[in-house]
């Protein structure tokens, strides 16, 4: 069949399951500020269709919903109703009533009743879990931290969110905001992301890098357009200014991991989005402040790249429906 125009085919990158799904599938929304993708899937985590556009963020809410629902309607159209409808999103998002406030990389996303609209839209049951959180099942699930019961995970993307598995269960705190890491401010200067100066979002993210470089050398004359890619081609190239922007951003994830182990002792610490494309860049340095700055055996924590690697937002959209459905047991 045809596919909408600036839609991406991507079934050559799913996880292997064949073009046709089982008697049940489940429709996957993993909505990020750099690309969304709509995707078929099933109570195995697996994926059997999908497509995934540039999500055109600064074009706000309508736009980026006519874009997705009429994705998901093309899978919908090819494979029949879906059981349920699972959506993974960056935060702040209340996630019972499926209410996603105003997140910084999604303008024009203010207090909109996702879960409402998408129900109304699809006539089934909808999930909505913050990205981080999301994550974090996916990995525990079907990735990293297979066979764990205490998990951090870091989305490490766009923005910087922490997703956490304790004592075997997904944690999401008394008002539903847990893992809001992104704003904790790390140093009384530097890069500045939600209004603060040095938060670790602002040193740790795809959209603090660039930032954080041009704090580093305001003088540089770097690329109008730099994204947290153009670093990562640059370091990789040899360049010194780069590979330092990088190196600084790495030591500042170490230290931050480091408050969370000695807070919560994980079994392991697992990051998305940079750390999946570029880990080579980022982790041996941060494991190496985690081993300097941890207290006792908290320094031995693993930290590892998504084994689910670039499916890992896809496979996060389905767990949203997964845990909550409690259709999983653990």
């Amino acid at each position: 069949m045809g596919r909408r125009a600036g839609w991406l085919d991507a079934r050559e990158h799913a996880l292997g399951m064949p073009n046709s799904p089982t008697s049940e599938w489940i429709l996957g929304l993993d909505i990020g500020g750099t690309t969304t993708s709509a995707v078929a899937g099933n109570a195995s985590g697996q994926i059997f269709d999908l497509r995934t556009c540039p999500s055109r963020a600064e074009q706000g809410f309508t736009a980026m919903w006519e874009m997705m629902t009429a994705a998901a309607d093309e899978l919908v159209r090819e494979h029949g109703r879906p059981s349920a409808v699972g959506v993974s999103i960056g935060g702040p998002v209340s996630t019972e009533q499926g209410i996603v406030h105003s997140p910084p990389n999604l303008p024009g996303w203010d207090d909109v009743p996702l879960k409402e609209r998408l129900r109304e839209h699809f006539g089934v049951p909808v999930y909505v879990e913050h990205d981080a959180r999301a994550g974090a099942v996916a990995e525990w699930l079907f990735g990293a931290a297979r066979g764990c019961r205490n998990v951090v995970f870091l989305t490490f993307g766009t923005g910087l969110g922490a997703g956490l598995i304790l004592d075997g269960r997904l944690y999401r705190g008394a008002s539903g905001l847990a893992g809001e890491v992104g704003h904790w401010r790390m140093s009384r200067r530097g890069p500045s992301a939600y209004g603060k100066p040095g938060s670790w979002e602002a040193f740790c993210s795809g959209s603090g890098l660039p930032r954080l470089a041009r704090h580093l050398y305001p003088g540089t004359s770097w690329p109008a357009d730099m994204s947290a890619a153009t670093l990562v081609s640059l370091a990789r190239s040899g360049d010194t200014q780069a590979r330092h922007v990088i190196r600084t951003s790495a030591t500042w994830l170490g230290r931050g991991i480091a408050h969370l182990v000695d807070l919560l002792s994980p079994d392991i610490v697992v990051l998305g989005g940079l750390a999946v494309y570029a880990g080579d860049l980022f982790l041996p340095t941060a494991r190496k402040v985690l081993a300097r700055e941890c207290a006792g055996h908290n320094g031995d924590c693993p930290i590892e790249a998504a084994q689910l690697g670039v499916d890992i937002g896809n496979v996060a959209a389905l767990c949203a429906a997964l845990y909550q459905e409690e259709s999983v047991s653990r």
